[in-house]
């Protein structure tokens, strides 16, 4: 099933030149997601009834042409076989001329939300969302991304209220929020990067510092977001021209 909605940018949405930001995408394909779960029965007002919801492990999003404010945008997502442990998420993102603007792909897994662990995805959740074989990327898992042996500059981040969500975890856009924020001037001021890979390793809470490490590896800017006492990676950002 091929499911679709069409979203109208607005001025939080745009970023250098009036284009569409990254971090308004990344929205925009959660949101859709989140239509579309709660058409399956497996969205945020079932979680209750249901015990169990979705939790997100990946991103990779490839921009192609980038809208400038303004524009009405049309996105399609579909569900994805996978494993018994993972399931994966297409998307397309088309401007008002049926333009392909972006591809994205994103991983999940299912939780029992009273235990706090993985739980396998039955047939009847998967069969639920009538599920695609078409992949928008020829790689139909999301390869890790390779942590840099070296980093170029360090800083802190701390948690606040508004980072939370409503599982009281730092809500996933946030991450690449942080991590834009790492990222030295000089290499901030290239965005917008047209390729963008999120890995989220563990969760991240309230008044918790984070020490976030960046590196340049190959033209790539990766940041990797640790804890304090970089014990615990809680995600690596990878970002590319």
């Amino acid at each position: 099933m091929i499911f679709k909605e069409k979203f109208k940018m607005g001025l939080k949405d745009i970023d250098k030149d009036n284009l569409l930001k990254n971090r308004a995408i990344l929205e925009y394909l959660e949101n859709i997601g989140s239509y579309h779960s709660d058409v399956a029965g497996f969205g945020a007002n079932y979680t209750n009834s249901t015990g169990i919801a979705w939790i997100l492990l990946g991103w990779k999003l490839k921009v192609i042409a980038r809208p400038k404010y303004g524009a009405e945008l049309e996105i399609h997502t579909w569900a994805k076989e996978g494993s018994k442990v993972a399931t994966f998420r297409d998307f397309e993102i088309f401007d008002e001329n049926k333009k392909l603007c972006a591809i994205a792909t994103s991983k999940w897994t299912m939780v029992d939300i009273k235990k706090g662990k993985i739980i396998k995805i039955s047939d009847d959740v998967i069969d639920a969302y009538k599920p695609e074989t078409r992949n928008v990327f020829s790689e139909v898992e999301l390869e890790k991304i390779a942590i840099p042996k070296e980093f170029q500059t360090i800083s802190e981040y701390l948690v606040r209220r508004k980072d939370i969500d409503i599982n009281g975890h730092m809500h996933n856009l946030y991450y690449l929020d942080v991590a834009y924020e790492a990222l030295p001037e000089e290499i901030y001021n290239r965005r917008p990067f047209d390729e963008v890979r999120i890995q989220y390793k563990k969760e991240i809470k309230l008044g918790e510092k984070l020490k976030c490490k960046y590196a340049n590896a190959e033209d790539k800017y990766i940041v990797v977001i640790y804890s304090e006492n970089e014990k615990i990676i809680h995600a690596i950002i990878e970002l590319a021209k």
